[in-house]
């Protein structure tokens, strides 16, 4: 009986985690508390997914149109699979770094849902970016280094929430998770992760994930030295800065 409530509680936080980063449709399920804070270690798989979609939707359309406009399409879908949800966290971080002079100033800069100068220039890069790196990937690497990119970049998730606290003390989407994510989430999620990376990239794989840990490290010490936590928007814009550099991994070695 307790085992099978594991496994019921283990699904369930799957489908939160789903919920949460995607716009899939998935069965609707109790949201408790905690919820989210347990579905942390469940990112990567998301990633897994989303990446593996975008794989998919390449190999179908590749045979029909050029490597411009496919390219195209999976960035499309990236940004739809997901509402916009890291677009819009790296614009809002963009906007409150860029424009604030204090903590005060920066955290009522995220809370403005209103998209400023830096913003958009964030917006327009990141997508340009992306858009290029996608097209440069090598064909015979592309689904190695997509699937890792939405993997390592969901992974990122987990060690800012275990190691930094809310920057805010009022309920926001960061403090669902910031300094709630167990160490055991944090081990287990950076298994799946590693391991992910492993066997899609085998050799290759130590790049993207020396990446993932130093953006990660970097964008964690930049919060806590500016705001002293992080935002749900700050685990946006690094999910974006990573899914960026390891594209830019596979492109460099091709």
């Amino acid at each position: 009986m307790k085992k099978t409530s594991g496994i019921l509680r283990s699904g369930e936080d799957l489908l939160a985690a789903f919920q949460f980063l995607t716009r899939i449709p998935m069965p609707s399920v109790e949201f408790e508390a905690d919820s989210l804070a347990r579905a942390t270690k469940f990112f990567p798989i998301v990633g897994l997914a989303v990446g593996s979609g975008a794989v998919m939707l390449q190999w179908l359309l590749l045979p029909h149109l050029n490597r411009a406009i496919v390219s195209l399409a999976v960035l499309l879908y990236l940004v739809l699979i997901t509402g916009g949800l890291h677009e819009d966290g790296l614009a809002d971080v963009a906007d409150g770094f860029g424009g604030g002079w204090n903590k005060e100033q920066i955290l009522l800069i995220l809370k403005d849902s209103r998209i400023g100068s830096y913003g958009a220039a964030s917006l327009v890069l990141s997508l340009l970016g992306r858009y290029l790196l996608l097209a440069a990937l090598p064909l015979q690497h592309f689904a190695g280094y997509v699937i890792s990119a939405h993997v390592l970049c969901r992974w990122s998730a987990l060690p800012l929430s275990y190691f930094l606290p809310p920057a805010r003390t009022t309920e926001s989407q960061g403090a669902r998770i910031a300094r709630l994510t167990s160490l055991s989430s944090l081990l287990i999620g950076s298994a799946i992760s590693f391991l992910i990376v492993l066997f899609a990239l085998r050799s290759a794989a130590l790049a993207p994930i020396l990446f993932a840990l130093l953006l990660t490290a970097l964008s964690g010490w930049f919060y806590s030295r500016k705001i002293s936590g992080v935002t749900g928007d700050c685990f946006g814009a690094t999910n974006q800065l990573t899914e960026i550099a390891i594209y830019l991994c596979g492109a460099w070695q091709a």
